[in-house]
């Protein structure tokens, strides 16, 4: 018997935009504007520390593509089932699927490497970036609304999510409203973000202190919106995949986090600064040296 309900947010009709020859994929589009919001916040936070644009934007190029491709590659190991069968399956992100553990950790050592070539702090630009990947995860979720995609379980609440007989699972074609999980974690992220910034603001933390709080509180929620997803995932012990690694990496992140914090002994290099980096071949600073202070 089909869910009866008496709201619900309605779905796209299609996750594409045609305009004239050219076609936009919105989950594209939401990625750019994911990357654009990321790439505001964090610069904003380095040059307000004391360093410069340039090694955000540089720090962007190569984080970026690196992360797609670990988020593209987590994504088709993990779930092999749901890449198309044709030559261009593996690389079809247009269609939706990036695993976001993949994305964050090839993403992050691209972009560890970029600054730490540059000689400045890569432990301060974790904490800097931090907040700007979590805003970006929420907004990267719109585009799984258009793509009517990675919804949960039916359900009849007023904000349920409807989606279209194409785009319902096998076992659920009488259902027509899911729980809104894009919304879920778009709406939980955006309030971390606001949690992230306090707590930045307000406590001395030891960097990468936020980065690892960061990981924590994503993956605290990840758990949860794992427990309503009813796309196709592996299980293990009667828990999908992605919910282990919200499980482990939750509990790595908190042991660093109070490990770095409270137990490890203090040092010159808890609190490091960021600095302009100098443009010329007389002024380059040396490979490997970090600019740090109090």
């Amino acid at each position: 018997m089909p869910v009866t309900f008496l709201a619900s947010i309605p779905s796209p009709s299609s996750g594409t935009i045609d305009l004239g020859p050219l076609t936009i994929h919105m989950y594209g589009l939401m990625l750019l504007l994911a990357i654009a919001a990321c790439l505001t916040l964090t610069g904003y936070r380095w040059v307000k520390w004391g360093g410069d644009w340039d090694l955000v934007f540089r720090v962007a190029v190569w984080g970026v593509a690196a992360g797609i491709v670990g988020a593209r590659l987590y994504h088709d190991v993990t779930s092999w089932s749901e890449v198309p069968d044709e030559w261009w399956g593996l690389f079809a992100v247009w269609q939706g699927g990036l695993g976001v553990w993949g994305g964050i950790l090839l993403g992050v050592l691209a972009g560890a490497w970029v600054v730490r070539r540059s000689g400045q702090s890569v432990r301060l630009f974790m904490d800097a970036v931090a907040p700007g990947l979590l805003l970006a995860q929420g907004i990267g979720r719109i585009g799984n609304w258009f793509n009517q995609e990675l919804f949960g379980k039916p359900t009849d609440l007023p904000w349920a999510l409807k989606i279209d007989p194409q785009h319902r699972p096998e076992g659920y074609f009488d259902h027509e409203t899911f729980h809104p999980t894009f919304l879920y974690e778009l709406t939980y992220d955006l309030i971390g973000v606001a949690i992230l910034l306090w707590i930045d603001r307000r406590f001395n933390i030891r960097r990468p202190g936020l980065f690892a709080l960061y990981v924590a509180y994503y993956c605290f929620g990840r758990f949860f919106e794992e427990l309503l997803r009813i796309d196709p995932a592996h299980e293990y012990f009667g828990l999908r995949l992605n919910a282990w690694v919200s499980i482990v990496m939750f509990v790595l992140s908190v042991g660093f986090f109070i490990w770095w914090q409270f137990i490890r002994p203090p040092s010159g290099e808890d609190r490091p600064r960021a600095s302009r980096v100098p443009t010329g071949p007389a002024m380059a600073i040396p490979k490997g040296r970090v600019r740090s202070g109090r």
